[in-house]
């Protein structure tokens, strides 16, 4: 399974997900789940924001020989999940890549779906979406708001992904994907 994570700049939250992401799945023996992030107003080629990098660490996974980058749409149409930080960001995905909405959600949003419904593919996601569905599925930007925002920010992604990344890695992948 490939997996997008989606924020603005693509220094702090996007980038901290891609690299838990990947750490929670080498932790749990996923050998099948692949991550990258994007930014839509990226600041492309800038590593990892310093205090990001310093509760990545932390939290077990590598911030070392990352860069920014910006959305496209290929990206888009090469994932199967697309994890976006806020609504907005969700809601942008799917105005860029038509058709793309069956396989993107906020973070937030896919770990209560699985967790509240055991769902175990990206259609599991999409089927259950609406009768989970509840506003204000965001996680907020942590840039300008000292270290404590960054280990929120940090713990909240942590969290989610240990719901989601071995739920929907163990059972075999992203199940079909409409795009």
């Amino acid at each position: 399974m490939h997996v997008l994570f989606l924020c603005k700049g693509n220094v702090c939250r996007s980038a901290m997900a891609e690299r838990l992401a990947v750490a929670i799945a080498a932790e749990h023996g996923l050998t099948g789940l692949t991550a990258e992030s994007a930014g839509t107003r990226a600041l492309v080629g800038f590593p990892i924001e310093p205090v990001a990098a310093e509760v990545l660490r932390g939290l077990g996974a590598d911030p070392s020989g990352f860069a920014a980058r910006r959305l496209r749409p290929e990206t888009v149409d090469r994932a199967d999940l697309v994890l976006a930080m806020t609504e907005q960001l969700r809601d942008e995905v799917v105005q860029l890549v038509p058709g793309s909405g069956r396989r993107t959600f906020t973070l937030l949003e896919a770990r209560r779906t699985v967790w509240l419904t055991k769902a175990r593919t990206v259609d599991d996601l999409h089927a259950h979406r609406d009768r989970v569905a509840i506003h204000d599925e965001s996680i907020s930007d942590p840039v300008g708001l000292g270290a404590g925002a960054f280990e929120r920010v940090g713990e909240q992604i942590a969290e989610a992904l240990l719901v989601l990344i071995p739920a929907l890695c163990e059972a075999g992948g992203p199940g079909p994907v409409d795009a």
